[in-house]
């Protein structure tokens, strides 16, 4: 399964967030997207699962053009989305928070993505009762990222996986990342740099000001992007 961005533009309140962004995202393939605070990493995310609306160009998952589907349905392509602050439902138990895209999509099968989190990563399993709010802000992190893993059998989209995680879980995080690497997942991980999870990615695409000015592939540095 493949992603591509093909010059896509995202204008929000009359100001263009996105210029002409284009790149692909190969099967199986684990992809950095760096740049500051503002850069548009977030707003690239959100393209890619319908949650913002294009003012131009095209987003193609295996060669359709997917441009124009809502969410609900590129969630039932296995799209997982772990958002930067992890927008957990405090008042539900960490079990329930995970199952949350299986409660709102039936095309989601719930209980096996919940055994295949909790194979994943077994210390979600000694938590599952508790309460979000009574968690860690690396164990929320953890959370979303099982969250993410239920709905995302084909596609995962981490936004700042690794920003205000203490060392231990953020390595953590970075180990069960990547173990997702036989079970042939596409992975963007967005993030303001590479410290965590330089080991994990097979490229990286350096954005600016809502433009990818550096594609950086095996440690070799491609043209930039007009």
């Amino acid at each position: 399964m493949t992603l591509r961005l093909e010059n896509v533009e995202v204008t929000i309140q009359s100001a263009p967030i996105l210029r002409g962004v284009s790149f692909e995202l190969g099967d199986g393939e684990r992809l950095g997207l760096v740049g500051r605070n503002g850069a548009g990493k977030t707003t690239v995310i959100r393209t890619i699962t319908g949650l913002a609306t294009l003012a131009g160009g095209k987003v193609f998952w295996n060669g359709t053009d997917i441009s124009g589907m809502p969410p609900r349905e590129r969630a039932e392509l296995g799209f997982g989305y772990m958002p930067e602050d992890r927008r957990l439902v405090p008042e539900l138990t960490v079990e329930e928070n995970m199952l949350l895209p299986a409660w709102a999509n039936d095309a989601i099968d719930g209980p096996k993505g919940l055994s295949f989190v909790y194979d994943l990563m077994p210390e979600l399993t000694q938590m599952s009762g508790r309460k979000a709010l009574l968690l860690s802000g690396g164990q929320q992190k953890m959370v979303a990222l099982g969250r993410a893993l239920i709905a995302g059998r084909s596609l995962l989209l981490l936004d700042e996986p690794f920003e205000g995680v203490a060392p231990a879980l953020a390595k953590r995080i970075s180990e069960v990342i990547a173990s997702l690497k036989s079970e042939g997942l596409s992975v963007l991980i967005a993030q303001s740099e590479l410290s965590h999870s330089m080991e994990l990615l097979q490229r990286e695409c350096v954005i600016e000001r809502g433009e990818i000015i550096k594609e950086t592939e095996l440690g070799v540095a491609a043209e930039p992007q007009g």
